[in-house]
């Protein structure tokens, strides 16, 4: 039996699969962009949202911030430009930023045509999104919407004025467009904004499996985590292939590249390919494995998930891709760093 194939997400925490981009698809009207939610609230019990959006070129949203949301952008396609408090970057794909409450930031599309991942936390943050579009039933982004979206979304904003977190600042004054700078290439040890510059950043290797960890729960106040998680069938199986059962995180796996074949304990298996994704509620036991000679998934997680094992059980990784063979690694810990995070073998 295959996991079941939904394209939206279903209305309780149980595991299913999303379809190339679909989703709960939603946009707001003269934006001439998509959201597509692939889990929310009713799925992570309240504890996170992932989706991904695309735009051509539009009005930006405006500045703003939020009280408690914590936000984060990921670029796959085109380029973006996006205020993060005192910083200002213009990002291309792989480029990631992180953004903590009350920092004001403002994402601007700037094209010609971007696409996006994203994750908030707490998860039903997204009812503002919801509360202020429509549904959006086309193929990729409403590039002929030219309605203005200043009209119709500023007297929707204001009658729901105190019932979303999001706190417009329409006399902020940004900062100017910044280069990248070597801060850019690390994670900070705290909550704090930052920008996190393609292919750099910290890089684990646990066995078989690699992790380019974009935020971690160190970065997010221990509430999310999100990284890429790379892998290849010459390797044969990996830790990843014996069955986890993480007892408090969810997982949404997206794939990026290549094949990833998803066993649930009980529920047979599936094998995902490219804009393909996979959401795996806390409590279900689960294993992967890579059926491609290369295989990138972007990971993420509602706290202390599959990418807190690669680095407290893994190594440092210098190289760039991934090694020519896997290296070896203590699998006598693994009992330990399981307890720690609440995971059963």
């Amino acid at each position: 039996m295959s996991l079941p194939f939904s394209n939206e997400p279903p209305a309780e925490r149980v595991p299913y699969a999303i379809p190339q981009l679909e989703g709960e698809r939603i946009t707001i009207p003269g934006s001439k962009g998509v959201f597509r939610i692939l889990t929310s609230s009713k799925q992570t019990d309240g504890l996170m949202a992932v989706f991904t959006s695309g735009a051509v070129l539009s009005d930006a949203p405006g500045f703003h911030y939020h009280n408690e949301a914590h936000d984060v952008f990921l670029v796959t396609k085109g380029y973006l430009k996006l205020y993060n408090g005192d910083k200002c970057r213009i990002m291309a794909p792989g480029d990631f930023a992180y953004i903590p409450p009350k920092v004001i930031h403002m994402p601007d599309m700037i094209g010609p045509h971007t696409e996006l991942q994203g994750l908030i936390t707490p998860g039903d943050w997204v009812d503002f999104f919801r509360y202020v579009s429509e549904p959006y039933e086309g193929i990729l982004v409403p590039e002929g919407d030219d309605r203005d979206i200043k009209s119709l979304l500023i007297p929707k904003v204001m009658a729901a004025k105190g019932q979303f977190d999001v706190v417009f600042q329409p006399h902020y004054q940004p900062p100017e467009v910044g280069e990248w700078t070597k801060e850019d290439e690390k994670l900070p040890e705290g909550p704090e904004g930052y920008f996190l510059r393609s292919n750099t950043g910290p890089r684990w290797m646990l066995g078989g499996v690699m992790s380019r960890p974009f935020v971690t729960t160190k970065q997010s106040s221990g509430l999310c985590a999100i990284s890429s998680i790379e892998s290849s069938k010459e390797y044969g199986p990996t830790f990843l292939s014996q069955y986890l059962t993480f007892s408090k995180v969810d997982h949404c796996f997206c794939v990026m590249e290549g094949a990833l074949k998803v066993r649930l304990q009980g529920s047979g298996e599936t094998i995902f390919r490219e804009g393909e994704t996979v959401v795996i509620p806390a409590g279900q036991a689960f294993a992967l494995d890579f059926m491609s000679k290369y295989v990138k998934v972007h990971s993420f997680t509602d706290g202390d998930g599959i990418e807190s094992l690669i680095h407290d059980l893994g190594n440092p990784l210098e190289a760039v891709v991934l090694p020519e063979q896997a290296p070896e690694w203590d699998a006598s810990k693994l009992p330990s760093v399981a307890e720690k995070f609440n995971v059963t073998l």
